[in-house]
């Protein structure tokens, strides 16, 4: 058993987690910062929840992605040794830790109130959903940003229990950065499989319009990700500390762009996994040391 939740975890890459759970953890603390009244930090049983919440929220995405890409996965080069498609794990092992831990989630949004539970439906629809959408649209990148981007708002919602007022507009801000961010080095990611992209019919922006469009759309997205996390530190008065970490995120971001060329993706993985997860821990960071601060 403990073997076989191994392979699963190592299916799903659970300790990519790292690159949104920071976000989640961004909204919760802004969310609590900003409350009218009780604690200006969040309570262990939110912080408790929130985190399996998040946790179980990406094995759901991870796992259906698996599952639904296996067929594509055994064709393509690059994927064809992941465990699904060579047998170390065998579908029925991926269903059930996909079902468990949506159950997981649903169980945890119910601890976390009535609007984090009213609103799971939607957020399953867009974690089973993203999985599919590269089949008919070249959006799919920013889909899979958007469904990561509902990390901090779900964490917000959590905390705060309100979506839709002029105070919740921190959550809408983190909701944007995420999706630029995430869709952006997603961009990035896919130039590594344009040639099978384009095989299969799959709609991916490097197959359909070239790396170097791909590229370049995605140093577009990162400077719209800098806008929005500047419009939060400016809404939510972060100061600098705040400032300060935005100004290494924004290093990150072009040393990021310096590491992928058109005609070199030997560094991709350095700059998909390495420094992404720098960011998201750098953001996390400089809004403790601002809530410190002030």
């Amino acid at each position: 058993m403990f073997r076989k939740l191994r392979d699963f975890l190592n299916l799903i890459k659970f300790e990519h987690t790292i690159f949104a759970l920071p976000f989640a953890y961004l909204g919760m603390l802004l969310a609590a910062a900003g409350r009218e009244t009780g604690s200006r930090w969040p309570t262990w049983h939110e912080f408790a929840w929130i985190t399996v919440a998040m946790a179980a929220a990406r094995t759901v995405a991870m796992g259906t992605n698996r599952l639904a890409d296996r067929v594509l996965d055994a064709r393509n080069p690059r994927t064809a040794t992941r465990p699904l498609v060579s047998g170390k794990i065998a579908p029925a092992t991926a269903w059930w830790g996909t079902v468990i831990s949506g159950l997981v989630l649903a169980f945890a949004a119910w601890q976390l109130g009535p609007l984090p539970l009213l609103l799971l439906p939607g957020a399953l629809l867009f974690l089973v959903g993203y999985s599919f959408t590269k089949r008919f649209t070249w959006l799919s990148h920013f889909i899979l940003g958007f469904t990561d981007g509902l990390a901090p708002v779900g964490a917000w919602v959590a905390v705060r229990g309100s979506l839709f007022t002029m105070a919740d507009i921190p959550a809408w801000l983190l909701l944007g950065a995420v999706t630029t961010w995430i869709g952006g080095f997603d961009l990035i990611y896919a130039c590594q499989d344009v040639d099978f992209d384009r095989e299969a019919g799959l709609y991916a922006v490097p197959a359909r319009f070239g790396i170097a469009a791909a590229l370049r759309i995605s140093t577009i997205c990162h400077l719209i990700t800098l806008l929005f996390l500047i419009c939060l530190g400016i809404w939510s008065g972060l100061g600098w500390p705040y400032g300060s970490g935005l100004l290494l995120v924004a290093g990150l971001l072009s040393y990021e762009h310096l590491l992928v060329r058109p005609n070199d993706l030997s560094h991709i993985n350095v700059a998909f996994f390495n420094i992404n997860s720098y960011i998201s821990i750098t953001l996390l960071l400089s809004v403790l040391g601002a809530l410190y601060w002030n």
